[in-house]
Parts: structure tokens; C-alpha cells; sequence
């Protein structure tokens, strides 16, 4: 049941980006499971589950684990669990609006997650847990999750306790330096 529903939203959603525009498409679901601070999955009333991405957002990264073994093959950043804690906290079990704005390479539904009139990306940048990723951010979004960002960063919210936070994104490029 899940690939025709990913085949079916990724057609409806065409191939160009969709930042800009009004939802593609609005799924109503329950959130089943939490990956890190700004990926979840949902489910829909006929039990087709879907992974989304946070738009505009970005949260830090968690440690990644072997779930056989046990060891760590991807280290996580500082504030990553927390940030992950969370988002479980505001939404995990919750029945949920995903705004689906586009499909990013992973196959992720990258959508706008509401509670109710809240806007989940939005609260979860305001309260320290994520960044505003301006690379990804259009309108209106833009100037409200980056005042939000701001206001978080002047109040010392969340991983603005820390010194000098690294973004996720510099923290990603440095991994992959690594390799």
C-alpha cells in the first residue's frame, strides 16, 4: 500500500519544486514514529505510512546505531537527543495535518506539520530545537521561521545555550569529509 500512495503523491507533486506554492497535497495522520529532531512518519486512516521531512527547518543530528550490534556508525551533535525528545514530546502519537510542499531525494514527503492550528516546524525552531534552514525557506515561511530563530537566540532557547552551535548542514559536510 505504501509505494502507490509515494508513487501517486510524487505525481501529483510533478518533479519541479513546489517551496513557493500552496500544499500539493494535505494528508491527516497519526504520527507513528520520531527518526530525530525533524523527520517523522505518519500514518493515514487507510494505514498508508509516510516518511516527512520538516520543511525549512533543521534540526541537529542524532547518533545513528546498529540496532543488531549496537555501535555507532553516524556520531550525533550536541543538542541532537533533545531536539529529537522534542518533537517526540509535541507530536509523537498525535494525529496530525502534513502540508506536503515537496518530495525531497530521499523519498520524504518535506511538508509543514500542524497540531491543531500549531506549526510544529515553526514552534520546534522557536523553542532552540532546529534552525531555520534559510537555504530551503520561501515565503511566508521565510520571515517567520527566521524571526523565530532570532527570538530563540536572543531568549537563549534550547541549543543557543551552547557557545556556538555548529548547523547540521556544516556538521553533515564535515562527516562526509571523513569518509
Amino acid at each position: 500500500m505504501r509505494l502507490p500512495f509515494l508513487i501517486a503523491l510524487v505525481l501529483a507533486l510533478g518533479t519541479g519544486p513546489a517551496w513557493g506554492k500552496d500544499p500539493s497535497r494535505i494528508i491527516e495522520g497519526v504520527v507513528t514514529k520520531v527518526s530525530d529532531g525533524d523527520t517523522v512518519q505518519v500514518q493515514d486512516a487507510l494505514g498508508a505510512k509516510v516518511k516527512v521531512r520538516l520543511y525549512g527547518i533543521d534540526a541537529p543530528e542524532t547518533e545513528k546505531k546498529n540496532r543488531k550490534t549496537g555501535r555507532i556508525f553516524k556520531p550525533g551533535q550536541p543538542f541532537g537527543e533533545e531536539a529529537y525528545q522534542a518533537l517526540k514530546g509535541m507530536i509523537g502519537g498525535q494525529k496530525v495535518t502534513v502540508e506536503v510542499r515537496d518530495i525531497d531525494r530521499y523519498r520524504r514527503a518535506v511538508s509543514v506539520v500542524r497540531l491543531g492550528k500549531r506549526d510544529i516546524n515553526q514552534d520546534m525552531v522557536r523553542e532552540g530545537f532546529a534552525w531555520a534552514y534559510r537555504q530551503y525557506l520561501d515565503r511566508p515561511y521565510a520571515s517567520e521561521y527566521i524571526r523565530a530563530e532570532e527570538e530563540a537566540r536572543r531568549e537563549r532557547r534550547g541549543l543557543w545555550r551552547q557557545g556556538n552551535p555548529q548547523p547540521p548542514w556544516e556538521f553533515r559536510k564535515g562527516l562526509r569529509g571523513q569518509q
